[in-house]
């Protein structure tokens, strides 16, 4: 009788205690580590700690960024893929570790981001702006493929580097209007600001936020960007023009490596769209050049092969060149 009345309690109290066990295993449970492959005070870097911190709020779990540069990205982007696949370690990356980076150094970026990752969702743009310095001899993006027609390689833009956003766009410029401006590489955004600014290139194309301040001191003028930006509404995209290719602009979004548990993934979609939406983060970055904007994870593999195909011909016509 003992025995029985034992045995029933021990089962009241694995039942008691089996929602809490459930509880306990609620995710996050731990820390979760979101890999960023930019360095820290990046544009996208301020971006992702303004949505770690709602993420945090909403799931009551810590979110924490960790800055991995070097290899274009890839190196980010590869610590991810070779980690434990349990939702602990996240990516959140710009879209050239993935596209760009896959074409043109296919050996530093040996992976396949729509069979080594899943997509959780697109979250933030930044758009790639032309600018050029206030005493250029032309004001529009018409006057510069004019003067660029009547003088061939005379036009000099910078750009952050081989392969980056920048380089790539004037070769779109180049391959739609059948111009032949000089594309100037940098090391980085501010050496290209610095002889724009000085005169040693016409100007440059960068993110958005790397020039927003020299615009409106008056020192660059702006003749076309990659994206509709909302305060900017007289600067016009390619397509605007006419043209059938757009500026390459830069997009963030967060990533699991394959093999996250469905559940997790659940879990994590809809608190990174509503972090994407939430207005005071919108507010808050919208003056740095960053636009939140959520595109489901759906639609990103078809961005990805998207971009890496118009890539893949850019790199193909100046490999011919």
């Amino acid at each position: 009788m003992i025995r029985r009345f034992s045995a029933g309690l021990l089962a009241a109290a694995t039942l008691a205690v089996a929602p809490v066990a459930v509880q306990a295993q609620k995710y996050p449970n731990a820390p979760v580590s979101v890999v960023i492959p930019l360095a820290a005070g990046d544009g996208g870097d301020t971006a992702l700690r303004a949505m770690a911190d709602d993420l945090g709020r909403q799931l009551q779990g810590s979110f924490v960024v960790s800055n991995r540069p070097g290899a274009g990205g890839s190196l980010g982007v590869q610590n991810v893929i070779a980690a434990k696949k349990d939702g602990y370690t996240l990516l959140f990356t710009q879209n050239s570790p993935l596209t760009i980076r896959k074409v043109l150094d296919p050996q530093a970026a040996s992976y396949d981001p729509l069979k080594d990752l899943i997509p959780l969702g697109v979250t933030t743009r930044t758009p790639s702006i032309l600018v050029v310095r206030k005493d250029a001899p032309f004001n529009t993006f018409q006057e510069m493929i004019a003067h660029a027609k009547r003088s061939p390689g005379s036009v000099r833009i910078g750009h952050p580097g081989p392969g980056s956003n920048g380089d790539l766009s004037v070769q779109i410029i180049n391959s739609q209007a059948g111009v032949d401006i000089t594309a100037i590489p940098y090391k980085g955004a501010a050496p290209a600001v610095t002889d724009a600014l000085g005169g040693q290139v016409d100007g440059v194309i960068l993110a958005l936020g790397a020039v927003s301040a020299h615009m409106k001191s008056g020192a660059f003028k702006p003749l076309a960007i990659s994206s509709r930006y909302p305060e900017l509404p007289d600067v016009p995209t390619l397509s605007k023009l006419g043209y059938k290719q757009d500026l390459m602009g830069i997009w963030f979004g967060f990533f699991a490596p394959a093999g996250t548990p469905a559940d997790v993934v659940q879990a994590l979609v809809p608190a990174i769209q509503k972090a994407t939406e939430n207005p005071a983060i919108a507010q808050r970055l919208l003056p740095l050049g960053i636009v939140q904007d959520f595109d489901a994870p759906a639609t990103v593999a078809a961005a990805i092969n998207a971009e890496t195909a118009a890539v893949t011909e850019l790199n193909q016509r100046m490999q011919k060149k």
